[in-house]
């Protein structure tokens, strides 16, 4: 009973209001409408890193092709979300002016943790500041950093952390199972690609499709964001599994 005490106390009215026990309750929920969300997966290979995403698509009559699950940022950096996709477009979109600015100011390429911080301190912002309400939205950003991979996660929060696989969304729990237990440091793009596959395939069961999955890639050595086709994962759903 105790989330309905803090409710009738209106703890959670407001996203400045601490309750008692030391929460922002309006943040919190906030993290439960990412766990709601569409499954991503994100994994930093040894070759470059991949997206794979389910974009939920449940009405037949929706073209899948128009639906975007996986956005380029700039040539070397992409980045997929899961909760509330409209609040994370403002975010993209700022992302996508920060790269070009940082281009046009210093003539190089923006560094993937620069692009990370800054969608993390608007995050932050809207959890401290009256009449707002938190991003529903938790972010995943990979890119290219030189000839490193880099992987990130973005909370409702505001906090990131750096990966070598990870997952949102509601396939969480089983897909991080599966990704503690087959991931390894030598795994190539297209191993991943496989890999992300098959744990959205278990964790959909029956709903799953190819027209379901946006699956997308950075190569260490083109630095370029390119789509998987439905060819490429098609093939890389029949792919068998590495022995090791």
């Amino acid at each position: 009973m105790q989330p309905m005490q803090h409710q009738m106390m209106g703890y959670d009215r407001a996203i400045t209001m601490f309750s008692p026990d030391g929460r922002l309750l309006q943040v919190e929920y906030a993290k439960k409408t990412v766990r709601q969300g569409s499954t991503a997966i994100g994994i930093a290979c040894k070759d470059g890193v991949i997206f794979a995403t389910d974009k939920r698509i449940v009405d037949e009559l929706v073209v899948s092709e128009s639906v975007e699950k996986i956005f380029q940022i700039d040539d070397h950096v992409m980045a997929t979300a899961s909760g509330i996709l409209s609040d994370a477009r403002v975010l993209i979109e700022r992302a996508q002016i920060k790269a070009q600015q940082n281009k046009i100011t210093f003539g190089s390429d923006i560094d993937t943790l620069i692009v990370v911080k800054d969608i993390c301190d608007l995050k932050q912002i809207c959890t401290q500041s009256g009449g707002l309400r938190p991003f529903g939205v938790s972010v995943l950003v990979a890119g290219i950093d030189d000839h490193t991979p880099r992987l990130f996660e973005t909370d409702p929060t505001g906090i990131y952390f750096e990966y070598k696989a990870t997952v949102i969304g509601e396939g969480e729990v089983d897909v991080e199972e599966i990704l503690k237990k087959e991931y390894n440091k030598d795994i190539t793009m297209q191993e991943g690609l496989s890999l992300s596959l098959r744990a959205l395939k278990k964790t959909l069961g029956d709903k799953f499709s190819i027209n379901r999955v946006d699956a997308a890639y950075i190569s260490i050595k083109d630095k370029k964001f390119m789509k998987y086709t439905k060819e490429d994962i098609s093939a890389a759903l029949n792919s068998k599994k590495k022995k090791k």
